[in-house]
């Protein structure tokens, strides 16, 4: 299974699991549930993790490492500052929002099976490798880090 570690830029994954919710909510439209005020609370789940992702994004940029999800050994710093003092994975928390909200907008109960794939899937093939990753360029930095910061929240 390690061949399929960081493998896939993480925005395709985020959307190749949009796509399969959305093909679910039509494949499987009996399992419509009513949203009150569908469009809004979508959007403002939607837009918290759009801010989240770009305010991981900001503060990679700020300290001057690596933003690359495929090439985590190239991180030259090991950033604990900012949104990264709430949670390890901005930018992935991000993207589970962003599908959340997608959900929401789709209403299908159906369709919200795809979060907790995509969480499996972003913990083993993508977050798991990156920690090794950092582990071994950071030494006892980074299990510090890690025993203070959760890994999505």
């Amino acid at each position: 299974m390690r061949s399929l570690e960081l493998k896939i830029p993480p925005v395709i994954v985020v959307l190749i699991a949009g796509a399969l919710m959305w093909g679910i909510s039509r494949g499987v439209p009996k399992l419509h549930v009513t949203v009150p005020a569908r469009n809004i609370v979508a959007t403002a789940i939607a837009v918290i993790g759009a801010a989240i992702s770009l305010m991981g994004v900001m503060a990679f940029r700020r300290a001057g490492t690596t933003v690359n999800p495929l090439e985590p050994n190239f991180s030259s710093k090991l950033v604990a500052s900012g949104i990264y003092k709430r949670t390890r994975n901005p930018m992935y928390l991000g993207f589970l929002l962003l599908l959340i909200g997608w959900g929401v907008w789709l209403s299908n109960a159906l369709a919200l099976v795809i979060i907790p794939i995509f969480i499996g899937y972003m913990n083993r093939f993508q977050i798991l490798p990156e920690e090794r990753a950092l582990s071994s360029i950071f030494g006892q930095e980074f299990p510090a880090y890690k025993s203070k910061v959760g890994r999505w929240l």
